[in-house]
């Protein structure tokens, strides 16, 4: 067996056009999907993202670390893993990200994950 990761992407103005209860109809929907997934065995995590605006990404360059707002790798870089990590807030986990050394090789996004759990509730599922 492999382990895959799926990364979601969306186009945030098709989803922001959506009517509140319709987003939640969606939601609940897929969250119940990924329960049945999940109780199979296929599905072993997941979780949403909070928005871009809410990412950092660290480069390191000749010794120097810069960390710039937002997602933003240059585009001949390709995403090759992920840690999952828990920190007490943003500077914390930058913190963590900059122990690791890929961001001589290219960078780390470093972004926090959504609650679903509390979106489960909210939206019912």
């Amino acid at each position: 067996m492999m382990k895959f990761l799926l990364l979601i992407y969306i186009e945030p103005e098709l989803l922001q056009a959506l009517p509140a209860n319709e987003y939640d109809v969606l939601m609940r929907g897929c969250i119940q999907h990924a329960d049945q997934l999940q109780a199979q065995g296929t599905l072993l995590l997941s979780q949403r993202l909070q928005p871009v605006e809410s990412a950092q990404t660290l480069r390191s360059r000749q010794g120097q670390a810069r960390v710039i707002d937002g997602p933003f790798a240059e585009t001949r870089e390709v995403l090759a893993g992920f840690n999952l990590i828990e920190a007490a807030d943003a500077d914390e986990a930058m913190r963590i990200a900059r122990q690791f050394p890929w961001s001589a090789y290219g960078s780390i996004e470093v972004r926090p994950l959504d609650d679903l759990d509390a979106e489960r509730v909210r939206v019912g599922a």
